[in-house]
């Protein structure tokens, strides 16, 4: 949970709306009725085609550059790293130099994020995070992602699936170009989110034979793209496992970019028409240049340490039950429990009210409460109160516990149990909000942040031995595994060189 400008944040029982800024591309109603008119008529006509009427190089430059601060908002601005971020800068650029455009405009930014992806706007704006910096195991593994971005970018992948959403509602193009509004305007209501939409089959292989010929063409070795796309399906299937969920309900690579049974194979096969003598594999550089890399949460969105949520940089902390899975998100907390329970954790402008008025007017506005109560919650003052949904959610108990931690935030926990609880289970659950303290300045000292660090394997060392290291509450040896490609059967060699989690 990052910490954010004071201002409304998300209410669980309302829905918000963003607008953005205006663009300067005007039409005229004549014109985009008619392509309008073309478009229903001929079956055969793509969305970008249309699109392409109205966006121009410079319309996507413009774009790219309007959405790329709420990208940075929402994956955690840059990654303060100058010798990561030029690292990546300096394979980037050496890789478009090998496209159909060397002369285009790209930029390249490493994401403070632990989410595994890696996704690209209009305009060049291409987005690697650091938790695919910390999966790949060689800069040929980084090079296939970076060069499939850039395939996505040529290919005016990125530009397309912007069209598809503006076009998704053609009424809302005509009324805007009838009204005098742009199409651009349009555009940006769909924002950065249109870029992160689900790539069709069809844009992924054409955006992963344009990697590898770009990795070919560099030198690099083109079969990296195939391992790392095993790496990430590893890595999925993990996750999903942690979380217990499907793995395509995870925002990771392959949200953006569909899986697909024949997706390794190909690339497999792209990999033995791009044949190059003495490829670029540079593990051990790439390693070294990762060592020390952030590693899960930085401190400035909070530690998730077991059962713990630690904020060293807000100074608090509090305690989920036992069993829990504690998900940090961007802008709240989620924990779950095993038998429907749930928490979330977030926080609020208080509005120089009371903590107890702030709860009944301003979050659970339009709601019935009952049992509405005030109390202190180790030294700062708070709120409770339970609300029973009506409808479909009636099996639902529903507590709120509002903490005032000053005269501007409010901190806010949503506890929802199953109605069939007894009494001491729900407490239980709601304990956790009993639990929300202040931390000294000596104690948010002492929370330090993950970070991959390397270690040389010496004799008698096995997976297991080097996996009761890793820094992680859960699933120690296999994240060990997949954060090195190791399979369970592999002897590790004396003199290997693995990553571990260290704090």
């Amino acid at each position: 949970m990052r910490k954010l400008s004071i201002g409304r944040a998300l209410n669980p029982f309302r829905f918000y709306f963003a607008r953005s800024k205006d663009g300067s591309l005007r039409c005229s109603a004549l014109i985009v009725a008619g392509a309008v008119a073309c478009f229903v008529m001929c079956s055969s006509a793509r969305a970008q085609d249309l699109f392409d009427l109205f966006m121009s190089p410079s319309d996507e430059a413009r774009i790219g550059k309007e959405e790329h601060p709420k990208i940075l908002e929402q994956f955690g601005g840059n990654y303060a790293d100058p010798k990561i971020l030029s690292y990546v800068n300096s394979i980037g650029k050496f890789l478009v130099q090998t496209s159909e455009t060397p002369n285009a405009r790209f930029t390249f930014t490493v994401l403070n994020t632990p989410l595994v992806n890696a996704f690209a706007l209009p305009g060049g704006y291409v987005y690697i995070t650091r938790g695919i910096l910390a999966l790949a195991s060689n800069e040929a593994e980084l090079a296939g992602v970076i060069a499939h971005e850039i395939g996505h970018v040529a290919a005016r992948h990125s530009a397309d699936r912007v069209g598809n959403s503006v076009l998704a509602n053609l009424g809302l193009v005509v009324l805007g170009a009838v009204t005098g509004s742009s199409v651009l305007h349009k555009v940006g209501e769909v924002g950065a989110f249109a870029a992160l939409q689900a790539y069709s089959r069809d844009d992924e292989f054409e955006a992963d034979q344009l990697g590898v010929r770009y990795l070919a063409r560099a030198g690099f070795l083109p079969r990296a793209v195939s391992t790392f796309l095993r790496k990430l399906e590893a890595h999925s299937r993990l996750e999903a496992k942690i979380r217990e969920v499907a793995p395509e309900q995870g925002f990771d690579f392959f949200a953006t970019h569909p899986r697909t049974e024949k997706r390794v194979t190909r690339a497999v096969e792209l990999a033995q028409d791009h044949r190059v003598t003495d490829p670029i594999v540079a593990s051990k550089l790439y390693l070294n240049k990762i060592d020390g890399l952030l590693f899960g949460d930085d401190p400035k969105q909070g530690f998730v340490r077991g059962s713990r949520f630690i904020h060293p940089v807000l100074r608090f902390e509090f305690v989920a039950p036992d069993g829990f899975t504690i998900l940090n998100g961007q802008k709240s907390v989620v924990a779950k429990g095993n038998d429907g329970e749930a928490l979330q954790f977030d926080f609020d402008n208080r509005g120089g009210q009371s903590v107890a008025n702030y709860l009944r007017n301003d979050w659970a506005q339009g709601q019935a409460l009952s049992r509405l109560e005030t109390l202190n919650i180790n030294g700062f003052p708070a709120a409770t109160a339970v609300i029973h949904p009506r409808g479909g959610s009636g099996n639902i108990v529903l507590r709120l516990v509002a903490i005032g931690f000053d005269s501007r935030l409010i901190y806010r926990f949503l506890f929802a149990t199953p109605s069939n609880f007894s009494k001491e289970r729900r407490r239980k659950v709601e304990h956790t909000a009993l639990s929300f303290r202040r931390l000294s300045r000596a104690e948010a000292l002492t929370v330090k942040p993950l970070r991959i660090a390397l270690h040389r394997v010496t004799d008698g060392e096995t997976q297991e031995k080097l996996a009761q290291r890793m820094a992680v509450s859960s699933f120690k040896l296999e994240r060990f595994r997949v954060l090195n490609a190791i399979d369970s059967n592999v002897r590790l060699e004396v003199g290997r060189i693995v990553k571990l989690v260290l704090e």
